[in-house]
């Protein structure tokens, strides 16, 4: 049960900084938040 509420908010957590990496407008916060979502996708992969 903990492990699905934990997926479920590294889900939630990337799909906001996806939304907001497609709303940005600066190329240095693209930077930013593809280097912040990184661990996250890895994370939903299961990759560590």
């Amino acid at each position: 049960m903990v492990t699905l509420f934990y997926y479920a908010l590294v889900a939630f957590v990337s799909l906001l900084l996806v939304v907001n990496l497609v709303r940005s407008r600066s190329w240095e916060r693209d930077v930013l938040y593809v280097i912040v979502l990184v661990p996250f996708l890895l994370r939903l992969l299961r990759l560590k």
